[in-house]
């Protein structure tokens, strides 16, 4: 309701009797029960493609080595060689 905050009492009085008068009685629940069920999938596609994006940047992240564990890794392998030779 907050786009609606500008509008005073009275105009939104005005605003609901054109839409009475527009779409009728009867259909003003229709209406706003379709309103309500595409606001509750917009939010839940927001919620999945946020999900989405977080999944693929963890599983970069998984992905890119870090330059400190192959050092060690190096390292590691180095003295294995060592020892063996």
């Amino acid at each position: 309701m907050g786009s609606l905050a500008f509008l005073s009492t009275n105009e939104l009085l005005i605003v609901a009797i054109v839409g009475i008068v527009l779409f009728g009685g009867a259909q003003l629940p229709k209406l706003a029960r379709n309103l309500g069920r595409a606001q509750k999938e917009l939010q839940a596609g927001i919620a999945e493609g946020s999900f989405e994006v977080e999944t693929k940047r963890s599983e970069s992240e998984d992905k890119a080595p870090d330059p400190t564990s192959e050092s060690d890794t190096d390292s590691e392998s180095e003295k294995d060689s060592n020892s063996s030779s």
